[in-house]
């Protein structure tokens, strides 16, 4: 993921408010780099809560983190406003693709931004599986645009 390539905030239509705790921050005033993915997991959670219009069945799993990549654009400090946007940006046959900024609220200066590949998944196998077109129905639904590659 190219860091420089900060994505327009018009392509998200969700967003997640996020507190930072005093615990989030380091000696040197601000959030500590491995408090992101904290931050990033949270609103995925969120995220696929709305996206499906019902809470998660964390028991029975249904997708699984395949890669992440985070890029810090500008410190965090403790006393800001952030949030997390995210979205779906792609699906194929086995995973989907989504992409997630930290922000500050009021000034919309970017943070950091995520790239994460999820990987649909069998528990009883634990291997990858085809995407049920019922997550690829909600992701498009949600993101009000077609997502699949690979027609």
């Amino acid at each position: 993921m190219n860091p420089d390539l900060i994505p327009n905030p018009d392509i998200f239509h969700h967003s997640t408010p996020m507190q930072l705790r005093f615990n989030d921050v380091d000696v040197l005033g601000h959030m500590n780099n491995t408090v992101y993915f904290s931050l990033y997991d949270t609103a995925k959670a969120d995220y696929f809560t709305v996206v499906q219009g019902k809470q998660i069945d964390w028991k029975h799993v249904d997708i699984v983190v395949a890669n992440v990549n985070c890029a810090y654009l500008a410190p965090v400090f403790f006393g800001e406003d952030i949030e997390v946007l995210t979205t779906c940006v792609s699906i194929s046959e086995k995973s989907f693709k989504l992409i997630q900024m930290i922000r500050e609220t009021n000034t919309l200066e970017p943070k950091s931004i995520c790239e994460t590949i999820m990987v649909s998944f069998d528990p009883k196998t634990q291997t990858a599986c085809e995407m049920p077109e019922i997550w690829k129905r909600q992701l498009c639904d949600f993101e009000k645009r077609d997502l699949i590659k690979n027609k």
